[in-house]
This record gives C-alpha cells, structure tokens and sequence, in this order.
C-alpha cells in the first residue's frame, strides 16, 4: 500500500529555511504515523524551494531527518510558494 502526502508547508510561514524545514518534517512524521508507517519506508520525495539559493541548507536539515541506511529518491526545484512567507514545501511517497 502507498502513502502519499500532499505538500506540506510550515505552519509559521515567519521562520527560516531549516526552522521551515524542520516543521514540514515533523509534520511528515506525523502524518506518516498516522497512516501506520513511517520515514524509513520513504521512495521518493518531492521539493520545492521559493528560493534555489536555500538548497543548501533545507539539504544539511532534510539530511539529517531521512534514513540514513536507505534514502529515497528527491527532486528538487525552484517555484513560487503559496504563500510569500512560505520557504519550502515537501511531498513524500512511502510504502506501508
């Protein structure tokens, strides 16, 4: 069975990219649990960046969420956000 979330975004658009980032993680967390699996059954994930210029460092806090023994495939792109404020937003696909 697969799990996809929709993009998930921040819930305080007035943080910076690695507290963006780690809120959308934590959120993922969540949100996997809930659908009874979690981070280290991850295939793919999708990012996108108000900012390309963020990669960087939305990179060394995502790095340090994801599995280290198994990480799944990401793309990774530049587009304009929903909301101004908003830095990142993330869509991940698992296995249950």
């Amino acid at each position: 069975t697969a799990v996809v979330t929709a993009g998930v975004v921040a819930d305080d658009a007035s943080g910076g990219i690695e507290a963006q980032t780690r809120n959308v993680l934590d959120k993922i967390d969540r949100f996997l649990a809930e659908a009874g699996t979690d981070k280290h059954h991850l295939t793919h994930a999708y990012v996108w960046l108000a900012n390309i210029g963020d990669f960087a460092a939305m990179n060394t806090v995502y790095d340090a969420w994801v599995s280290t023994d198994q990480k799944p495939g990401r793309a990774c792109l530049e587009a304009r956000l929903a909301d101004p404020g908003l830095k990142v937003e993330i869509q991940v696909f698992a296995v249950k």
